[in-house]
């Protein structure tokens, strides 16, 4: 497995199969123009991406910069072989690199594979918080 930083049009679509829809090309070249979006995907030994990996830098005045793990997918056909976890430590390395203070992300309480990745890759779950959405 290789881990590489998607920088093309064509590595994010190559990524499509695992996206909850299909790249829409002015948000992806969007995406790829801001230094501050990451996203990295997970070649196996045949070139095919089996999983990838998306994070947003944050800067707040009074706090810095963090790394917002937005997103995390593995192809089914590749889970449980230390793909989200090498993903989910790639991109909190590249975080380190780039001067970040911590990472942070969203979890569906429910969903016992992302605690258990995340919590492998060194995060740990504070108090509990609930997450308010808005739908524009």
């Amino acid at each position: 497995m290789r881990i590489l930083e998607a920088t093309t049009v064509e590595q994010v679509e190559a990524s499509a199969p695992l996206y909850d829809g299909p790249p829409v090309r002015p948000a992806t070249n969007a995406f790829l123009a801001d230094p501050r979006h990451h996203l990295l995907v997970a070649l196996d030994d045949d070139g095919r991406t089996v999983g990838f990996i998306s994070g947003v830098e944050m800067t707040h005045p009074d706090k810095g910069t963090e790394m917002f793990l937005y997103e995390l997918a593995v192809a089914e056909d590749s889970r449980k072989q230390g793909i989200g976890l090498t993903l989910t430590a790639s991109l909190a390395d590249l975080a380190r690199c780039r001067g970040c203070y911590g990472m942070w992300v969203g979890v569906d309480t429910d969903n016992a594979a992302a605690h258990a990745t995340y919590r492998a890759a060194g995060g740990n779950k504070p108090e509990p918080c609930d997450i308010i959405t808005w739908t524009f």
